[in-house]
């Protein structure tokens, strides 16, 4: 499990550095425009066509790698996305937000 969390860091990493779009991920997060999902994939807060066409890129993008690593490592598709989200969650910067364990939205 080590070996797979290690592994699917390193695809979490590749993410990050989605392709630049007028509002990026990181800006949207500052904002507060959108928040981490326990799934794994991004949720809009505040919606704007701009904010709904990031969330779905990022979305679809996460969701392609995490099929991957699913097949690859043979864990079912939502076990990989709410590893990811851990990940993603503790790494957050300050000021963004996430869905707590109750489903609210909290700030880092």
């Amino acid at each position: 499990m080590k070996t797979f969390r290690m592994w699917l860091l390193g695809g979490m990493l590749a993410l990050v550095a989605l392709p630049a779009l007028a509002l990026d991920l990181q800006q949207a997060r500052t904002q507060g425009l959108v928040g981490e999902q326990l799934s794994g994939y991004v949720s809009i807060v505040t919606p704007s066509p701009e904010v709904n066409q990031l969330v779905a890129e990022v979305n679809t993008k996460r969701r392609a790698e995490y099929a991957r690593i699913s097949k690859e490592n043979g864990q079912p598709i939502d076990v990989v996305g709410k590893v990811a989200a851990q990940k993603i969650i503790e790494n957050l910067p300050a000021g963004a937000m996430f869905q707590g364990v109750d489903g609210s939205w909290k700030k880092r």
